[in-house]
């Protein structure tokens, strides 16, 4: 009977632990860009909960994630509706003009934002087929620019690659321009037109009772920024 008991036992003690590790689908919904930014936070938090599924949905509009069944959404923070709880990512972005130097050296740098007017400008649409907007602030403040150009091009991403090739300024997220800015094939113009501004924020209902899944990924989340915040903070 020894034997058998002993199996029985570990069988037992086998669905505790299953029981006590987080497992099933956590549903995410997001924009294209913020889903850059959320896709090595979840490769870690896969290593670590192995019985975890993810499911990231990529939208360009911003969806009700309650009525369309996702555990959270991940959004620019100056967007998430406020019935949310809100977990900012804690990364400043930034939408940069920036055209390439022998560009500038023919058109000429702009000084101001409606020196635009008198360039030529590779305008990008977003994932929601409008055309986007070139949004200038300087201390908070500033105009929108109904800029022109003869070349239209269906993301940010190649309307940095355009403006690297020299065809006109571009205006899209830093991040998509730092290898071109690093190595000289772009530079930036305008800057103190184009401030930070607070990044993506992961958010998701108040009421709902979430799963172990979703708890842990949230905790993970969080771990995930202090220590970002930690090693950007820590003395040289």
């Amino acid at each position: 009977m020894r034997p058998a008991l002993a199996e029985i036992t570990e069988a037992i003690e086998g669905v505790h632990e299953l029981r006590d590790r987080p497992a099933g689908l956590i549903r995410l919904n997001a924009s294209t860009w913020g889903a850059d930014r959320l896709l090595p936070i979840i490769a870690g938090f896969m290593a670590d909960y192995p019985d975890v599924r993810i499911d990231l949905v990529t939208n360009g509009r911003l969806v009700d994630i309650i009525a369309e069944g996702f555990d959270a959404g991940l959004r620019l923070s100056s967007v998430v509706p406020q019935d949310m709880v809100a977990l900012p990512l804690g990364i400043e972005e930034a939408l940069v003009i920036v055209g390439a130097p022998a560009y500038l050296d023919f058109a000429g740098v702009p000084q101001t934002p409606g020196d635009l007017l008198a360039h030529q400008c590779l305008r990008a649409r977003l994932p929601s087929g409008a055309v986007m907007a070139w949004h200038l602030g300087k201390d908070g403040e500033g105009p929108e620019v109904d800029v022109t150009g003869r070349l239209i091009l269906g993301t940010t991403v190649l309307a940095a690659k355009a403006a690297a090739a020299g065809l006109g300024l571009a205006y899209v997220e830093r991040r998509e321009a730092e290898a071109f800015l690093a190595d000289g094939r772009l530079v930036q113009v305008l800057a103190d037109w184009t401030p930070p501004f607070d990044g993506e924020a992961l958010y998701y209902p108040r009421q709902r009772h979430p799963s172990a899944a979703f708890r842990a990924f949230v905790d993970y989340v969080k771990a995930w920024k202090a220590a970002r915040h930690a090693a950007a903070t820590a003395p040289a």
